[in-house]
Parts: structure tokens; C-alpha cells; sequence
């Protein structure tokens, strides 16, 4: 069962996701908040496998939320629910370390495919966001690929095996299975590759991978 705690100002929208929710039996929503500083303490609280968070809310708005639920309950993966797509939120919230971006306006199983995802410790983005960050964060520049090959050079080989599965996109289960490894030593990998690279979450990681190449 993944417990998720859900964040929104607003009640009609609160209760649209909750139903989208309880459509999957392997979900329940644990708790929920009205804006930023009690989804935090809900987070303290109830330790959700996902909090989803709306990013505009009062008090503390659903990136503040984010980075301090990410300090609290380390264990707790977010997921940005927003209307927006503008790439200030996107960068903001892949710098305060969500793992999920995933747009009000999209289809209903991209919400429940992006909880999924970050609850089996990957990272989900939006089709919409997923274009958007590539084209400004991936670009394909020589300059950045360079640099980011440069700095895959501190990895070794099966760390390097292992990013390149993380930018495909591949949760710890389907890493440890296509590399013959337990899912516990794939766990291990993912945090010395985020810890020797200066990265924040797999999402960071996916897009590293993409501009060095590894994932085509």
C-alpha cells in the first residue's frame, strides 16, 4: 500500500484527487493539508511514502514545503501538483528536491503513474514537463554534454551502469533486475552516485544521464 499525504487550498481540488486516488487499490491518502506549513507537520506526522503537494498555497507555498518535508522525513518523496508549467516552478521544484512534477490539467494515470513512480524510489515528470525540462535543462549543447561527461568520470563503471538505468527511467527493482543485483546494493549505488555527483534526487541524476549521453 503507498500511504500519500495531499496538499491543496483547495477543497474541490482535494477532493478530485482523492478520488482519483482511492481508483487504485494499492493507494490511500493518509492525510491532508490546506496550504504549506500543515502538510509539513502531516508529513512529520503521518511519514507518507508521497506527499503531493500543490505549489501555490498560502502560508508556505508547495516548494518551501517540499525542501522542508525533504529535511524532515527524508523518506518522504514529493510531487508537485500544480496548473503551472512555467519553467521557474519546474526548476525550483527539481531544486528543492521533488521527485514528481505532474500538471493539473494532465490525464488522471499520469497522477497515478507519477505516485507509483516516486514511491518505488524513481522520479516521474509529466510528458508536458519532461519536454520542457529537456529542451532547457538537457538542450543538447556540446558544452553541457562535455561538462557532464566530465563529471561521470568520478563514477565507476557499475555506478555508471546504474545512472544510466536511472535516466531510463528504471525504479531500484527494475535496476536490480536488469543488472543482476540485489535491490538493496542498487539502493546504495543511487546514493553514492547522488552524493559524489553534488545531486539532489534521481531527477537531477535522469537529467545528468541525458546530457552525457548515456540514455540515447
Amino acid at each position: 500500500m503507498i500511504r500519500v499525504m495531499l496538499a491543496d487550498d483547495e477543497t474541490m481540488i482535494r477532493a478530485g484527487v482523492r478520488a482519483i486516488l482511492a481508483s487504485e487499490p494499492s493507494i490511500e491518502v493518509v492525510a491532508e493539508a490546506a496550504d504549506g506549513r500543515e502538510a509539513v507537520e502531516q508529513a512529520r506526522l503521518h511519514r507518507p511514502d508521497v506527499a503531493l503537494l500543490d505549489i501555490r498555497m498560502p502560508v508556505m507555498d508547495g516548494l518551501q514545503a517540499a525542501a522542508e518535508i525533504r529535511r524532515a522525513v527524508p523518506s518522504t518523496a514529493a510531487v508537485m501538483l500544480t496548473t503551472f508549467s512555467e519553467d521557474e516552478y519546474i526548476a525550483r521544484a527539481l531544486d528543492g528536491g521533488a521527485s514528481g512534477f505532474v500538471l493539473k490539467t494532465g490525464d488522471p494515470r499520469e497522477l497515478i503513474a507519477g505516485v507509483r513512480a516516486v514511491a518505488e524510489g524513481g522520479a516521474y515528470l509529466s510528458p508536458r514537463v519532461a519536454r520542457r525540462v529537456i529542451s532547457n535543462f538537457g538542450g543538447g549543447h556540446v558544452t553541457r554534454g562535455v561538462a557532464a561527461r566530465e563529471r561521470l568520470e568520478a563514477l565507476t563503471g557499475r555506478e555508471r551502469d546504474v545512472l544510466r538505468l536511472v535516466g531510463a527511467g528504471l525504479s531500484n527493482a527494475e535496476i536490480a533486475a536488469e543488472l543482476h543485483l540485489v535491490e538493496g546494493t542498487v539502493k546504495a549505488h543511487v546514493s553514492a552516485i547522488l552524493a559524489r555527483l553534488g545531486l539532489r534526487n534521481r531527477v537531477q541524476a535522469a537529467l545528468l544521464a541525458y546530457q552525457a549521453g548515456l540514455t540515447g
